[in-house]
């Protein structure tokens, strides 16, 4: 093996180990690294005892799927504006189902987008505005293999490296994330499911990947520096 052998493969390990670290902190999709405006870099990651935000609280699915419409709309008041969504519980039953259990009992009120990306996502869902994470149910199995992708204005849970590990935390993308779509059951190519998307109110959405970011609470990075808050999250029926 030559010099340019070993640098090309210490650096593809060193990019693998930034990225497992990133998604770890986060609970969420790594942005995609051919992006210019979504590089991920070093001082990214955080050391192995920080905890995970999004973390598995049990080891019982959640696996109560919806019975009611197929679609279901919700509208979700934040401090910017409110943004009106649709959710499809034909493609994602658990998911949604999941989420308006969440939604219903109040547990996503005066909580926080915690984590901004213009370019790449909005994340919020699981954090007080003083940054206490909070006790969420058991995860969800991963509905990401259901056709629909994580294209601009589209919602879909957040999750550990683990595929499976889903409770509360969701996010908007704000670009059209191919790289986060299902490719296979494995690991690797899960992907993040997509459960809703933004029908109203993407002018709030807009405004919020565009607040300006840096440290904030356990995390060194990429959260807002004007608090983001949700006020409620209500189903309309």
């Amino acid at each position: 093996m030559n010099n340019n052998d070993t640098l090309i493969g210490l650096l593809l390990t060193a990019s693998m180990v930034t990225l497992l670290l990133f998604s770890t902190w986060n609970a969420a999709p790594v942005p995609n690294t051919s992006s210019a405006t979504n590089r991920v870099t070093a001082t990214s990651a955080v050391t192995s005892s920080e905890t995970l935000i999004e973390p598995i609280t049990s080891s019982k699915p959640q696996d109560q799927p919806m019975t009611t419409s197929d679609i279901v709309n919700v509208t979700m008041t934040t401090n910017f504006g409110a943004i009106e969504l649709e959710l499809y519980a034909d493609k994602a039953p658990l998911t949604v189902a999941n989420f308006i259990t969440y939604a219903d009992e109040g547990f996503y009120n005066d909580t926080i987008f915690h984590r901004v990306i213009d370019g790449f996502m909005i994340q919020g869902g699981g954090f007080t505005d003083e940054f206490v994470q909070k006790e969420t149910k058991g995860h969800v199995q991963n509905e990401a293999d259901n056709g629909l992708t994580n294209a601009i204005g589209t919602i879909a849970m957040a999750r550990t490296p683990d595929p499976h590990s889903a409770t509360a935390q969701f996010f908007i993308n704000v670009a059209d994330n191919d790289f986060l779509n299902f490719r296979s059951a494995d690991n690797a190519g899960y992907g993040y499911a997509v459960f809703g998307k933004v029908i109203g109110g993407m002018d709030v959405v807009d405004k919020i990947k565009a607040v300006p970011t840096g440290a904030g609470g356990p995390m060194p990075t990429d959260v807002p520096q004007e608090t983001v808050s949700i006020t409620a999250v209500t189903v309309n029926r």
